[in-house]
């Protein structure tokens, strides 16, 4: 997919990781809808993107009948739709056991229902918007792109939901992109590492360091353009489907 012809919603994409696909998007010549819950975040990312360049949706990425309409509101800012990338999610942390008890189901369940339902729900509309393009090179239609995390494969105590609902992305990458073949729609999962992000930015610089000291190299934290330059590889990149790409810099996570 050529850079410029790129016409996509990046859920999650007001900041962080999601905001630097925006960007990357927008600074090779795409469009972008950014949809996301924080309404000061989406309305300071259009105005710094540019108007015609980006429009802020507020969704809820688990409503499923709210996701189906933005879409096809984000289709016609867009002039098309042909990228989709799942860049919102919730870390959950909490301990099966925890010194008030067992875990609350509804922690769980939430952790699980934004990372992975909401992950579905927004792939799963994108995809029947997409299957109706014209085909480009190779019959390609569209691409969708989900975010998982390497706690998908060792997470740490206190990441049970979170570490699930990652591992259900993963999980669903290869089936889904089978799936999605005939319809020229490729499907990918980027799990990404120790990430400088704005919640890593509030913790205080010592625990910064030590974070930054587990990773073998480079030995820092990842920083969210290299994350949207793994996207920017993965949408020119037709014969990269049905799988995860850990981002990394070779770190395996600890117990805790």
């Amino acid at each position: 997919m050529q850079p410029d012809t790129v016409r996509a919603v990046v859920t999650g994409g007001v900041s962080g990781l999601g905001l630097a696909v925006a960007q990357r998007i927008v600074a090779d010549g795409g469009k972008v809808a950014l949809l996301d819950v924080n309404d000061d975040k989406g309305a300071a990312a259009v105005e710094a993107l540019g108007a015609d360049n980006a429009r802020y949706f507020r969704t809820d990425v688990t409503d499923e009948a709210g996701v189906a309409a933005t879409l096809a509101a984000a289709r016609d800012f867009l002039g098309g739709l042909n990228v989709a990338v799942n860049c919102a999610g919730i870390l959950g942390a909490g301990r099966v056991l925890g010194k008030e008890g067992p875990m609350p189901l509804d922690g769980f369940a939430r952790t699980v229902m934004v990372n992975l339902v909401g992950s579905f729900n927004v792939a799963k509309a994108a995809a029947a918007l997409m299957q109706h393009n014209a085909p480009g090179e190779d019959g390609e239609r569209g691409v969708i792109v989900n975010t998982a995390s390497v706690a998908a494969y060792e997470g740490q105590i206190g990441q049970a939901a979170y570490s699930a609902s990652k591992g259900g992305v993963v999980g669903m990458t290869l089936p889904m992109a089978r799936e999605l073949a005939r319809f020229g729609i490729r499907v990918m999962t980027v799990a990404p590492g120790v990430f400088w992000t704005p919640m890593v930015d509030g913790m205080p610089e010592s625990v910064q360091q030590s974070l930054a000291a587990t990773i073998p190299f480079p030995a820092r934290l990842g920083q969210p353009a290299e994350f949207a330059d793994t996207v920017a590889f993965i949408l020119r990149t037709r014969y990269l489907n049905g799988e995860t790409i850990r981002l990394d810099g070779a770190t395996r996570l600890a117990p805790k």
